[in-house]
């Protein structure tokens, strides 16, 4: 590892205020620099590690998957604020979890919930003013709220208490944020009382959830959605979960569930926007299905080109950008020979813009994805990670952006005046703005 080209750390410190407000620009002028895997002297005395070497990524996540767990910036840093669930668990926890989670989000059950995903896209689209020209990441942010909550409690009359969660959320991250790319400065939010303010905001969030959960069981009533697989998910032993551990994942499906989908969405369309080629094989496509027949288990399958259209904008802008992991033990990956405790940050985003793997790699082209077999590019395309710890609900996603996608298309035309997407990268990758036009067909 002590072979690694090397960033230092006076040149973190000299860039600070661009890394602060977007690392990726500092990520690329390294990787154009050093190659496909390089060292930043931060953190621990042996630094970091970033890389976009297809081949460790690969290993890391899919070959020696056991030999690897998530870093403390999740398990510690982020957990503080949304808990200790899929997301920021590791080992046996994680493992277990899993293992009760997972039915919850298996294709057959989710077919039950696409009916209820559909209402609450149909509800938030209503939002979409004609002729006029609007940022549509809020309105997919909102979208993809309700979706979740909508998903999980089965309730219209929540919206004043899931729009506060939002902004304890998204607050939560802002800090967050700080804390992980100034982290010389970490001394001063605590002393500050800023961490402190943040982890209130954050146990305020818990008890929304929590009285919501509680009138379901005050309840007694059965809805069959994700809040009811959770509730009676069970234990080897029989024990039902406890109640910080339901918190934990509901506050984590919330927060890893809504944004992703909401950044993807943004991409989608402001692609699409721009693309007038692209647009009409997608009028084409949808023109084709009749409306009064659609089955939403079908979307895949009647929906083909408006999936590698999602697809290409995963690839483009992943919402995960960046994965961590830490080594649990030594390990040697392609001569790179890693100690115990090294952390790896794996560049998805540039994996994804690497001219090596990919055709023209700056352009949005959906054709790629009719083209190629899943095996071709499986090891360069890793839009919900890989292996073992794969987003646990990729499909939930797809089916929602696949049935946001043609609920729009099917009724507006879209464009757009802005050249180029500004994007700002936090916990995962945002677009800044963008702004569409909407006008009915």
């Amino acid at each position: 590892m002590s072979d690694l080209p090397t960033v230092s750390r006076w040149e973190v410190i000299r860039n600070r205020k661009r890394i602060l407000k977007n690392p990726l620009p500092f990520h690329s002028e390294n990787f154009e620099k050093f190659g496909d895997s390089f060292r930043v002297k931060i953190g621990s005395p042996s630094g970091v590690i970033f890389t976009r070497d297809p081949s460790v990524i690969r290993h890391i996540l899919q070959k020696n998957h056991k030999n690897y767990q998530k870093s403390k910036l999740q398990t510690e840093d982020l957990a503080k604020y949304i808990g200790q669930g899929l997301l920021t668990s590791n080992g046996e926890h994680w493992k277990v979890h899993r293992r009760m989670i997972q039915p919850a989000f298996h294709k057959k059950k989710l077919e039950g919930l696409l009916a209820i995903m559909n209402r609450a896209i149909e509800n938030e689209l209503e939002q979409i003013r004609p002729d006029k020209v609007i940022d549509v990441y809020p309105m997919m942010s909102d979208l993809a709220f309700q979706v979740v909550a909508q998903s999980l409690f089965s309730r219209s009359d929540i919206r004043k208490r899931m729009a506060r969660l939002q902004e304890i959320t998204e607050s939560n991250q802002r800090m967050l944020i700080r804390e992980m790319r100034q982290p010389y400065l970490n001394w001063w939010f605590r002393l500050s009382g800023k961490i402190d303010r943040h982890l209130e905001m954050a146990r305020k969030g818990r008890e929304i959830l929590n009285g919501i959960i509680e009138e379901r069981i005050s309840s007694g009533m059965r809805k069959d959605d994700l809040l009811d697989m959770l509730l009676e998910a069970r234990y080897e032993d029989g024990t039902p979960m406890s109640r910080k551990q339901l918190l934990d994942e509901v506050l984590i499906l919330f927060t890893a569930g809504h944004e992703t989908t909401a950044n993807a969405l943004s991409f989608s369309l402001f692609n699409i926007a721009s693309n007038k080629e692209v647009q009409e094989k997608l009028y084409k496509e949808i023109a084709d299905i009749d409306q009064d027949s659609i089955r939403f288990p079908d979307l895949f399958t009647q929906l083909p080109y408006t999936k590698c259209c999602i697809e290409e904008s995963l690839r483009l802008y992943p919402p995960a950008y960046v994965i961590d992991r830490e080594a649990i033990g030594k390990d040697t990956i392609e001569g790179l020979e890693l100690r115990k405790g090294s952390l790896v940050l794996m560049s998805v985003y540039e994996l994804h813009r690497h001219a090596d793997f990919w055709e023209d790699p700056e352009k949005f082209r959906p054709e790629r994805f009719e083209q190629k077999l899943p095996k071709d590019y499986a090891q360069y395309y890793y839009p919900f990670g890989a292996g073992p710890r794969m987003c646990i609900g990729n499909n939930f996603a797809m089916y929602e952006m696949l049935l946001t996608l043609y609920r729009i298309l099917s009724r507006y035309s879209i464009s757009t005046s802005k050249g180029e997407i500004e994007i700002n990268p936090l916990i995962s990758l945002k677009p800044k703005k963008a702004p569409i036009r909407f006008e009915r067909i």
